[in-house]
């Protein structure tokens, strides 16, 4: 039961770590824009304008996705309660990397619309000034 219980707990850290970030993101882009903390990718580090929103764009995909694998997350463990290790291990393993998935496929479309609302200087395009998503 003890190793059950931290595999769970293993599981929620993504979803419950994309739920806090995405929070953050959403009210407020981390300060300067640096390479140690925040979205970092080329482009959303052109200005403070494409840092602030990427940040809020990642912010609403990973606080969204997260809520959604909350519950994905301890539903299928339910199933392995009481089973041997090695199936509540691999479950739990299983569950991380579908986690992963959902962690870094927002980082596509973050880039896209990125690229749609701001050309390669990191200015944004006519007639999408009003696009502040």
């Amino acid at each position: 039961m003890g190793f059950w219980i931290f595999m769970v707990i293993m599981d929620l850290l993504l979803p419950v770590t994309m739920i806090g970030f995405g929070r953050l993101f959403l009210k407020q882009a981390p300060g300067a824009i640096n390479w140690a903390f925040g979205y970092r990718t080329e482009m959303s580090m052109k200005n403070k304008d494409t840092w602030d929103f990427a940040h809020n764009y990642i912010g609403k995909l990973w606080y969204r996705i997260g809520l959604f694998l909350l519950p994905l997350s301890v539903i299928p463990m339910l199933f392995v309660l009481g089973k041997d290790t090695d199936t509540v291990g691999n479950l739990g393993a299983a569950i991380v990397m579908i986690q992963m998935v959902f962690l870094i496929v927002p980082i596509f479309p973050t880039e896209r619309a990125l690229k749609k609302t701001f050309d390669k200087k990191g200015n944004r395009r006519q007639g999408i000034e009003e696009m502040k998503e």
